[in-house]
């Protein structure tokens, strides 16, 4: 594993766990022995993603500050982010980098980025956000199944 995913995944750790607060990269602090084991047991709840799970079809992204948009991850790369009742679009682009999706989205001036950890049990996955290279919010995103046509 990479050292850029060991601290996107203890950085995750450290928001889904008691502490509950969001912790930039550079400011993550070492495991004790017992939070070693805690983060050994949450990791044990997390899994890659594959290219195949990813493109093509719908997913839900929602922040802790409750804004809700509509993802589009294109095969070639690119994302369409659209608000959910209002359907302003923003584009990006995506990749997938040691079984984690990073993603970027240009909103106007704005910059937002971010590295989605995938869960092993249920498809509502979770990322910590930054907005123009500042630590910003934490993100769920949620699989939707395509149509059967």
């Amino acid at each position: 594993m990479s050292e850029k995913k060991t601290c996107q995944l203890l950085q995750l750790y450290l928001r889904e766990s008691e502490r509950v607060r969001l912790l930039d990269l550079d400011a993550l602090p070492e495991l004790d022995s017992g939070e070693q084991a805690n983060m050994h047991e949450w990791l044990s709840n997390k899994r890659n993603f594959s290219l195949e799970e990813i493109a093509s079809q719908q997913w839900l992204k929602t922040c802790s500050a409750g804004f809700v948009t509509e993802l589009t991850f294109f095969p070639d790369g690119s994302l369409n982010e659209y608000t959910l009742f209002n359907r302003q679009q923003h584009s990006g682009w995506w990749e997938l980098v040691d079984g984690v999706i990073e993603m970027v989205i240009h909103k106007g001036e704005d910059l937002f980025r971010c590295a989605v950890i995938a869960n092993r049990t249920v498809n509502i996955h979770s990322a910590i956000e930054y907005k123009n290279d500042e630590l910003h919010s934490y993100l769920k995103l949620a699989q939707t199944r395509p149509v059967e046509n």
